[in-house]
């Protein structure tokens, strides 16, 4: 029963790996399961067979959710682009008073202030977070890869940075794929995948596995090595490692309607689309808000 529960999580988890603006670490929390996950990964070394034996129904069940929510969300944003994106802004934004409350408790226990040097983490990543999506000029980029060693190895780094962000609470490593611009890409190559393999398309196949490949190796060696300089930066720099959090929430909203095209759409939308957004996304502000409450 234990098995089938965490397989139940584990899919939670994984479907909100997928969506921008949700974190997996914040799901995890709210389960009851991150102590869990986060030990068994930073024991796997010591303990392996304990270790495989907590984590395979979670990574069982994360890859259930991964695969089972790739469509639903390529079809919102193909065809629901503002909604979707506002639904995505209302998950971003409820998760800024779970940061808020950790940055005060941090400060409350350093006994210090945020100081220039918060200031500055702020900035940095707000700056990187809204000029990120700006570089990217050709949007083909953003929705397919060619597989060339330049795409494996750029897949093979976002990999490292997603993984490494989706362990920490209140942070999306999808939405750091949004700002990189590779969402896209990446959920189009899954769905890709996922299509050849229903009809056995050998070609499609191969294609596939040789960018996901490189992508789903970084994403377990950010779990096992980069999550750890994380947990350093947190215990040592706590305050500043909030404030740069912060930053790139703030900056994120910009990062996925510039990315989506929503906001070249802004000045043709209607009441019939405003509403809609601006209700789902405070519905959607409000159940980030609650699980991480």
């Amino acid at each position: 029963m234990m098995f089938l529960m965490d397989i139940i999580k584990g899919t939670l988890i994984g479907i909100a790996n997928i969506i921008p603006g949700v974190s997996g670490g914040t799901m995890a929390v709210s389960l009851g399961i991150y102590d869990k996950l986060i030990s068994s990964v930073s024991c796997l070394p010591q303990g392996w067979k304990k270790s495989l034996r907590t984590l395979l129904p979670i990574i069982l069940g994360c890859g259930i959710g991964i695969v089972g929510f790739t469509y639903a969300v390529e079809y919102l944003l193909s065809h629901h682009t503002f909604v979707t994106c506002m639904a995505f802004v209302g998950l971003i934004l409820g998760g800024i008073p779970v940061l808020l409350s950790s940055l005060k408790k941090e400060l409350a226990q350093g006994s210090s202030r945020i100081g220039i040097s918060g200031v500055l983490a702020f900035v940095l990543l707000f700056s990187v977070a809204v000029f990120l999506p700006m570089m990217n000029a050709d949007d083909e980029v953003l929705k397919t890869f060619s597989v060339t060693p330049a795409s494996m190895v750029s897949l093979f780094f976002v990999g490292v940075i997603a993984s490494a962000t989706m362990v920490v609470p209140g942070v999306s490593g999808s939405l750091v794929m949004m700002i990189l611009g590779y969402y896209y890409g990446i959920i189009n190559t899954i769905k890709s995948f996922l299509d050849a393999l229903k009809i056995f398309d050998t070609a499609g196949l191969v294609h596939g596995f040789a960018l996901l490949m490189p992508f789903g190796v970084g994403v377990l060696l950010g779990i096992f090595l980069i999550a750890k300089l994380i947990t350093f930066l947190f215990e040592r720099f706590g305050v500043q490692t909030y404030c740069a959090i912060l930053g790139l929430i703030a900056a994120s909203p910009f990062a996925i309607f510039y990315n989506t095209g929503a906001l070249a759409q802004s000045s043709s939308l209607g009441p019939g689309k405003i509403f809609p957004g601006l209700v789902l996304a405070l519905v959607c502000g409000t159940v980030t808000w609650k699980l991480g409450d």
